[in-house]
């Protein structure tokens, strides 16, 4: 079952408001606004944590950064061998 829904009266450019609703495709303009915001959301979370987190344990450096990255780079290459050794090997 979906959430409730609300009926809102919004204000935008009309540049921002005509290309979202070229790309809004079959689910129409007010999923496209409603997904959206929704990421909005997600990342004002996300930087509120980040706050949090900074503050507790001082902001992240560069080189941390960069270290988790490859961390990251080296898991998906690791992860597209297995898929990859998994369809050889059926």
């Amino acid at each position: 079952m979906s959430e409730p829904t609300s009926k809102y009266s919004i204000t935008m450019p009309r540049d921002i408001a005509e290309a979202a609703k070229a790309r809004s495709g079959p689910s129409g303009l007010s999923a496209y606004v409603a997904s959206a915001v929704a990421r909005q959301v997600e990342r004002d979370n996300l930087n509120e944590l980040i706050a949090v987190a900074e503050a507790e344990h001082g902001p992240i450096t560069d080189e941390e950064i960069h270290a988790l990255r490859d961390q990251m780079h080296q898991a998906r290459r690791d992860q597209a061998g297995q898929t990859q050794g998994g369809a050889d090997a059926a």
